[in-house]
């Protein structure tokens, strides 16, 4: 098998409801969608959603690199020789990893069609379905409480609420949420670096009455002694999220001892095949793995999903990223009922773009 064609585009997506974390507002995202055709007819699909604060990238500069580069690099090819291209690529995955999960994504959809198999059965096949928490933004305590009855209403069973940008107000929408939807929603907080070791041991201690699952990376990325400090002083577990950009940055959490969890992005860290090798550094460790999103089209939460699926040590989702995409082109890509995510179980990725 050869690759013949290789398509580069980007999509402008609306968000139907803004969304503000603690350092930005997002009301529209911008995904690169990616076509890889072969001489067998079988065609994979990959998505990237680049993201200056988080990966690094823009959408100019993802799109510019995928056309001028990387599918040159991969003109001609065996898309069944999945490590070997990618191998070619990683050079440029501290740069461009959303570029390159797109890659990744669609070798291995053309890998799932080639064998006739979804991809989370070829990859391992652990589980058939998923929990996903939905996320609410920093919003005034009323509007916070109207969204947790919204998705609740609809049947999500986990909620991730962000905060980070003032400890006080943290603390009062916490609480007042796990009020609002009672004992059995799981609450989990993410302060997107936004706290001090201070802030997060205050944070922790006020809301125990709201049994936290976890706190999300609370402390600046660039300082990994401050996370390891907050985890050592709470007693939820303390996840590493925008601190784990590479299969390195594993290593090091793990070796040290500086987290209890790792949020793996399929676009921080650059696809699959690195988010496989990253979780089992995570496993050795002991260390449990959330694999979460950006604001991504289902094409690329497909891919999450399909990896989560896989491997018994991706013990909680966060794909949430499509919900609120308005035009999404890969809409169906997945599954949502009652809160869980499904795939839908055709060879691959289970979706064709039209």
């Amino acid at each position: 098998m050869k690759i013949t064609h290789l398509e580069a585009w980007p999509v402008q997506m609306r968000l139907a409801t803004p969304y503000t974390i603690a350092y930005e507002t997002i009301d529209h995202t911008v995904n690169i969608f990616l076509r890889i055709e072969t001489d067998r007819g079988i065609t994979g699909y990959g998505c990237a959603a680049p993201d200056l604060e988080v990966t690094g990238e823009t959408p100019e500069g993802t799109l510019s690199f995928l056309n001028d580069l990387a599918l040159p690099e991969l003109r001609r090819r065996d898309p069944l020789r999945t490590a070997y291209l990618l191998e070619r690529l990683r050079p440029h995955i501290a740069v461009h990893p959303s570029a390159i999960a797109a890659i990744d994504m669609a070798l291995f959809d053309i890998l799932g069609k080639s064998a006739g198999i979804p991809l989370w059965k070829l990859l391992g096949g652990f589980r058939s379905r998923m929990i996903t928490s939905v996320t609410i933004g920093i919003l005034p305590l009323d509007a916070t409480l109207e969204e947790a009855r919204k998705w609740t209403g609809a049947g999500f069973h986990s909620l991730k609420i962000k905060g980070g940008a003032d400890v006080d107000s943290d603390i009062e929408r916490l609480l007042a949420v796990r009020r609002e939807v009672g004992e059995k929603i799981e609450l989990r907080f993410d302060a997107n670096q936004g706290y001090t070791v201070e802030d997060s041991v205050k944070f922790v201690e006020a809301v125990r009455p709201a049994r936290p699952e976890l706190i999300e990376q609370p402390t600046h990325r660039g300082e990994p002694d401050l996370l390891g400090r907050v985890t050592g002083s709470v007693h939820i577990p303390v996840m590493a999220d925008e601190s784990l950009m590479s299969l390195r940055d594993a290593f090091r959490l793990a070796r040290r001892n500086l987290v209890d969890m790792v949020n793996v992005k399929l676009m921080k860290v650059g696809g699959i095949s690195e988010a496989l090798q990253i979780n089992s550094v995570a496993r050795s460790a002991g260390l449990e793995v959330m694999v979460g999103c950006m604001d991504e089209a289902a094409l690329a939460i497909a891919a999450g999903l399909h990896f989560a699926l896989a491997r018994p040590n991706v013990a909680y989702a966060d794909l949430d990223g499509h919900l609120e995409l308005l035009e999404d082109p890969s809409e169906g890509a997945v599954l949502l009922r009652e809160g869980y995510l499904y795939p839908t179980d055709k060879p691959g990725l289970g979706f064709e773009l039209q």
